[in-house]
C-alpha cells in the first residue's frame, strides 16, 4: 500500500506540473508515495500536461473537476480518492518547500502527532520576498483565525501540511469546505485537541503562472470564519444577507428624509421611492458581497433584480401580516416588530437564493 499521498490542487499551473513532480521525487527517495493532482478545469493546457505525466509516471494521478471550484473541496476530494495512511497538501505553484515532506512523514509515523504543519512563523521559517503589506494581511488573518481555534497554532493560515488518515476521518464530515484555508477548517472541526508539530519552511517566490489570491478567495475565507464562529448553526450567507438588509434600512430612511424635506413630495411618493431605492441598493450589495460566487451580470442581473423586487415585496407583506398577528396576541410592539422582520428576512433570503441567484 502507498505510504504517502500528496494532494496538489491546480488551476492554470501548466509550467509547474513537471518541475513539482521532479522536485518531490528527488526529496522522497526511498518513500512509497503517490501524487494526486486535482485540477479545476484549467484553461492553459494543464489538463493535457497532467494526462501526459500520468501516462508516464505510475505514481501520478489526476482528478479533473468540471463546474466545481475551490481549493478546500479539491483537497478533500483528493484525500478521499486515496487509501494511504498519510496525506499531504502542497500548492502546485512551487512556493512550498517539498524538501520538508520527508521530515513531516517521519513526525507522523512516530505516532506522537496528528498533523505536521509547515509554518512560516517559527524560527527558520519566513515569507520570502513578500511585501510588507501582504505580510501584515497574513498576520491579521492569522490573528482572526486564532479567535476560533481552541488551541495555540503558529500558522493556522498555512496551506502546506501533512495529516494522518485517522485524524482526517475524525473531522472530514464536519468540514465546511468553504474557502481556501483547509487547515483552519480541519483544526476547528477536529474533536478535542489536535496534536500538531511545526516544521519551519521559507515561502518561495512564484516562478511561473499567476497568483490565485483575489477578492473572491478573501471572501471565501471570511465566510468560513463566520461559519466557524457560529458553529454552523446560522449559515454565513444568511448573516451577510441580514447585514445588507440592515444597511438597507439606513438607505431607506435617508431617501425618505430627502424626498419629504428636500424634494417636498407626499409621504406616499417618498415612501415608495425610498422602498425601491433600498431594495435596489440591497440587491447590488448582495450581488457583490453575499453571493460573490454567483454574481449576476448582463441580462441575468436585470432578471435577478426584477425577481428580487418581487420577492422582497412579498416579504414585506409577510412582515406586516406576521407583526400584526403577533401584536393582536397582546405582545409588545418590539416583539411583534422583530417577529415580522425575522419572517420577512428569512423569506427574502430563501426565495431570492432560488429565484435571483440560482447557480
Amino acid at each position: 500500500m502507498t505510504e504517502l499521498s500528496i494532494i496538489v490542487p491546480t488551476f492554470n499551473e501548466v509550467d509547474n506540473i513537471r518541475p513539482l513532480y521532479d522536485a518531490i521525487a528527488k526529496s522522497l527517495n526511498g518513500v512509497d508515495w503517490e501524487i494526486v493532482y486535482v485540477d479545476d478545469d484549467s484553461t492553459d493546457g494543464t489538463a493535457d500536461e497532467l494526462m501526459k505525466l500520468c501516462e508516464e509516471k505510475p505514481n501520478a494521478k489526476r482528478i479533473h473537476r468540471i463546474s466545481r471550484r475551490g481549493l478546500s473541496s479539491a483537497c478533500v476530494e483528493g484525500f478521499m480518492s486515496t487509501i494511504s495512511p498519510y496525506m499531504a497538501v502542497i500548492d502546485g505553484d512551487m512556493q512550498h518547500d517539498e524538501t520538508k515532506l520527508a521530515e513531516m512523514l517521519t513526525i507522523l509515523k512516530s505516532g506522537d502527532y496528528d498533523l505536521a504543519l509547515g509554518s512560516r512563523y517559527v524560527a527558520e521559517g519566513g515569507f520570502g520576498n513578500w511585501s510588507a503589506g501582504r505580510i501584515k494581511a497574513s498576520q491579521l488573518a492569522t490573528r482572526l483565525s486564532k479567535i476560533i481555534t481552541r488551541q495555540t497554532i503558529s500558522d493556522p493560515m498555512s496551506g502546506f501540511f501533512m495529516i494522518s488518515r485517522e485524524a482526517l476521518d475524525k473531522c472530514v464530515r464536519k468540514l465546511s469546505l468553504q474557502g481556501y484555508k483547509l487547515l483552519l477548517d480541519i483544526i476547528t472541526s477536529y474533536p478535542g485537541t489536535m496534536r500538531i508539530k511545526d516544521v519551519a519552511y521559507e515561502f518561495r517566490a512564484r516562478q511561473h503562472g499567476d497568483s490565485k489570491l483575489d477578492s473572491m478567495i478573501m471572501m471565501e475565507f471570511a465566510m468560513m470564519l463566520i461559519e466557524k464562529i457560529t458553529r454552523g448553526i446560522i449559515p454565513a450567507r444568511f448573516i451577510l444577507f441580514s447585514a445588507v438588509g440592515a444597511s438597507g434600512v439606513l438607505v431607506h430612511f435617508s431617501v425618505l428624509y430627502a424626498m419629504l424635506f428636500v424634494a417636498e413630495t407626499s409621504f406616499t411618493v417618498a415612501q415608495t421611492a425610498a422602498t425601491f431605492v433600498a431594495m435596489t441598493s440591497n440587491f447590488f450589495i448582495n450581488n457583490w458581497l453575499t453571493y460573490y460566487d454567483k454574481r449576476l451580470k448582463g441580462k441575468k442581473m436585470i432578471t435577478g433584480l426584477l425577481a428580487f423586487y418581487a420577492v422582497c415585496s412579498l416579504g414585506s407583506l409577510a412582515n406586516i401580516s406576521v407583526a400584526s398577528f403577533v401584536f393582536e396576541q397582546d405582545y409588545t410592539w418590539i416583539v411583534s416588530g422583530l417577529a415580522g422582520a425575522l419572517i420577512g428576512t428569512v423569506w427574502n433570503y430563501a426565495a431570492t437564493s432560488v429565484l435571483a441567484w440560482r447557480r
